[in-house]
């Protein structure tokens, strides 16, 4: 069970980090099971954190977008900085801080596998993106950001498009090579069909992909064959 005189030095090491408010940093890692469980009113959990950590890091990820890929149209920047900052990308975020072993939880919440919860543990990844917002300002915050979240925006940009992706990067590598993607099945009932595309480069078979439909087995078939070059 976790400490709470242990946890904030914890993770102040890990962000090599040192808060002059040291409340700010208990109360983001504190989960709202924890504060109902121990019925103790004047320790907030980190949902106020959170709420402001979301907003500096929408600022700070858009900023970056905009400074970054001036060829993007709005619709690509929002979608981008959507894939950037979603619940998954950002409870991966999390887990490099070790943050899910760091929380105050209750036991309840404890016993339900809170800790590798994504939804408990992004959202404290904000709630600590707010702490260290209030307690050094932005730069701090950002300085969280840029190495947690947008440490990889390249690998997100290439899957909000991977085919197209994957085909410029074939074609960089010289030479004319043909891709193609082949159906192989299309399986279950007419509301839940499943589709098995196979991806072949110059007639080897390179990846395969699966989807609802064969628009979205094609780009995932797209996505494992950049991830595998």
């Amino acid at each position: 069970m976790n400490d709470l005189k242990n946890s904030p030095g914890i993770l102040e090491k890990k962000l090599e980090y040192t808060f002059r408010n040291t409340s700010l940093l208990t109360e983001a890692l504190t989960h709202s099971s924890f504060t109902h469980e121990q019925k103790i009113k004047k320790m907030p959990c980190n949902e106020r954190l959170e709420y402001l950590g979301d907003a500096v890091l929408e600022l700070v990820s858009s900023e970056y977008i905009f400074s970054n890929y001036p060829e993007l149209p709005e619709g690509k920047m929002s979608t981008l900085r959507a894939s950037l900052v979603c619940e998954t990308a950002l409870a991966q975020s999390a887990g490099c801080l070790g943050l899910g072993d760091l929380l105050f939880l209750g036991k309840g919440e404890e016993l339900g596998g809170g800790r590798q919860k994504p939804s408990v543990t992004s959202d404290a990844f904000e709630a600590l993106i707010g702490a260290l917002y209030l307690d050094g300002g932005m730069d701090t915050a950002k300085a969280l950001i840029y190495k947690y979240v947008l440490n990889d925006v390249p690998s997100h940009l290439a899957m909000q498009d991977p085919k197209t992706a994957l085909q410029e990067k074939v074609q960089s590598e010289g030479n004319t090579h043909h891709i193609e993607y082949r159906l192989i099945s299309e399986t279950g009932p007419e509301h839940d069909k499943e589709f098995l595309v196979e991806l072949y480069i110059d007639n080897e078979k390179i990846s395969e992909g699966k989807g609802r439909n064969r628009k979205t087995a094609e780009k995932m078939a797209a996505a494992a064959a950049l991830e595998s070059r």
